[in-house]
């Protein structure tokens, strides 16, 4: 597998030059995401984006090879305990690891309350058209894509979170916070 480092490293983890010339477009917003089954996750139930609608979810493409990836996952996990799970769901698509080596990050970072699901063959980063990781995709409550964020940026957080909030609904966006005092790194 080469790969080279893109202009900005750090906003950016790696460009995959490996990737097949048919590997699909990346989903815009306003589009559906692709209907397939992103995977397993780590009891082994298959992972179906459909079945989560209702939810805003955040969907994110992730390796532990990845450092900001590794800035972006404890974000998201804080973001998600605050919400409540009820409302805000977020789902760690691993990229090409062995199902170990994703048990043992999720044993190092208990407190990383993230739905970790395994694409050790490549077909959801495939039907998603990722060439660069972290690759992260915002779901409103019907399913829709909303917004598409490549890349890890600390500057371009709030604007993450605003959208993520204006999506969820309004007695949620009042309620106090779920864990206030989790700390995730955010």
């Amino acid at each position: 597998l080469s790969c080279r480092l893109q202009q900005n490293p750090s906003s950016c983890c790696l460009l995959l030059m490996s990737i097949p010339s048919f590997a699909a477009a990346i989903p815009a917003a306003g589009e559906f995401p692709p209907s397939i089954v992103l995977g397993k996750n780590l009891p082994g139930e298959l992972v179906d984006l459909q079945q989560r609608r209702g939810k805003v979810v955040i969907m994110t493409f992730w390796a532990s090879w990845c450092g900001p990836c590794m800035r972006e996952l404890p974000v998201l996990a804080h973001l998600q305990s605050v919400v409540g799970k009820d409302a805000l769901e977020v789902i760690a698509v691993n990229w090409d690891e062995p199902r170990a080596q994703v048990v043992n990050f999720a044993r190092r970072n208990r407190k990383l309350d993230l739905e970790y699901v395994l694409d050790n063959k490549g077909k959801a980063a495939e039907a998603y058209g990722v060439k660069a990781i972290p690759l992260m995709f915002v779901l409103d409550q019907d399913g829709r894509i909303n917004a598409v964020h490549q890349g890890y940026s600390e500057q371009a957080l709030p604007g993450i979170l605003e959208q993520v909030l204006a999506l969820l609904p309004e007695h949620v966006r009042m309620r106090p916070p779920q864990n206030a005092n989790t700390d995730g790194g955010g």
